[in-house]
């Protein structure tokens, strides 16, 4: 006791217990943390090994192994269709028109199922390697990665030409940006995986370069500027993109344009004073794209919050936040009966699943409703389109 002791004629009596306080406060905070992420993980763990035993015995498949015979690119170039664009039937040959919220299912997502069955695989293998630190689960993730960045037979290009094309109207879109929000658990896979000796220097090597080539097309190209100055999910997806793979490449300039774009665009310009999404709610699926927006800009919280810059703590001057979005959109999430909107013309069924807004929500505010209401939610969805419109899949690679 002679630190205390000597300790102690420093401070009064009660700032020497509030000091005490304090420290304990700390460690108890630690410790709940730490709590929450042990349930996080014994609630996936069983998941995550089926989904890597199944990942181990697959083969790379890239966008070089479908043609897309209206596509404008080569080989090489990612093509897809406009999800809500149909044949007009006053002139089927002619133009496609639009149909919000209706997918038509003919239209060519080859190359979008590819990219998520990559990203499906990635983000399994890498959860299982830190579940286990096998390094089996990198050697394998190992082969898919080269053949989507370094391989020149198989690779993609960094670029999205081609993205979201509308047959008569369109070769591609900046809109189509969206379709790489895949990418972002491929990422995260690798830097959980990057200080094992199973993954190369050249693997990590070629897949830096081919981010650094795709994030300077994002921000030069007006695809990428018109996806930027987007107002809806749209635009939050391409910040949460961008930040990502800034990260991962380094790109400190990037990653602080995010965050002042974040605090200074996204919440001022989409989110109401009660926490609501505006632009969302005026859509055909108000309940799915409420999701999905809220869960992008809460993955970008998850990415940049650093101590000295907590976006999780961070409110614009009128008292806009995460989580005030989180507090809004989580009754509806917890029952959803109780939505007083109207329903999405598709997929209403479907949502919510594990949500990754809540599960970060709860981690960042200690939340245990929260996280009880993710840990029963469905964490293995089927739905198509609840797939590619969930950022993040795997969790445990989003945790530092």
């Amino acid at each position: 006791m002679k630190f205390v002791s000597s300790f102690v004629p420093k401070l009064s009596f009660s700032r020497f217990y509030l000091t005490i306080l304090i420290a304990v406060g700390l460690v108890c905070s630690s410790f709940k943390a730490d709590d929450f992420k042990d349930e996080l993980t014994a609630t996936l763990r069983q998941q995550v090994l089926k989904e890597a035993s199944w990942a181990m015995q697959q083969k790379p498949i890239t966008v070089t192994a479908f043609r897309a015979e209206r596509s404008s690119g080569g080989l090489h170039d990612f093509y897809s269709e406009g999800d809500y664009w149909w044949p007009n039937p006053e002139n089927p040959n002619g133009p496609y028109i639009q149909k919000d919220g209706l997918t038509n299912p003919q239209n060519f997502v080859a190359h979008r199922q590819a990219m998520i069955r990559f990203s499906q695989l990635i983000g399994a293998l890498a959860s299982a390697y830190r579940l286990t630190g096998d390094d089996k689960y990198v050697k394998q993730a190992v082969v898919h990665l080269n053949a989507w960045f370094v391989d020149e037979a198989t690779k993609m290009n960094p670029n999205l030409l081609y993205a979201q094309a509308i047959k008569g109207v369109a070769t591609g879109r900046g809109i189509g940006i969206i379709d790489t929000i895949q990418l972002m658990e491929v990422v995260q896979g690798i830097l959980a995986m990057q200080k094992s000796k199973a993954l190369p220097q050249q693997t990590l090597k070629g897949a830096k370069s081919w981010f650094a080539q795709y994030l300077d097309w994002l921000v030069t190209h007006p695809y990428g500027k018109d996806e930027m100055n987007a107002k809806n999910n749209h635009g939050t997806c391409w910040v949460m993109q961008v930040a990502c793979f800034a990260k991962f490449t380094h790109n400190q300039q990037l990653i602080d344009f995010c965050k002042e774009r974040y605090k200074t665009v996204i919440l001022p310009q989409q989110m109401a004073s009660d926490g609501s999404l505006p632009l969302e709610l005026k859509r055909t699926k108000p309940y799915g794209y409420s999701i999905f927006n809220l869960d992008a800009m809460a993955t970008i919280c998850q990415l940049l919050s650093t101590s000295q810059d907590n976006l999780w703590n961070y409110e614009t001057s009128d008292g806009l936040g995460i989580k005030k979005g989180i507090s809004f959109l989580y009754p509806f999430l917890a029952n959803k009966d109780k939505w007083p909107y109207p329903k999405d013309v598709m997929h209403w069924e479907s949502w919510p699943v594990a949500q990754p807004s809540v599960l970060f929500g709860a981690m960042a505010y200690q939340q245990r409703d929260w996280l009880n209401t993710w840990k029963v939610a469905e964490h293995n969805p089927k739905n198509e389109e609840i797939i590619r419109n969930l950022p993040v899949r795997h969790p445990l690679i989003w945790l530092d």
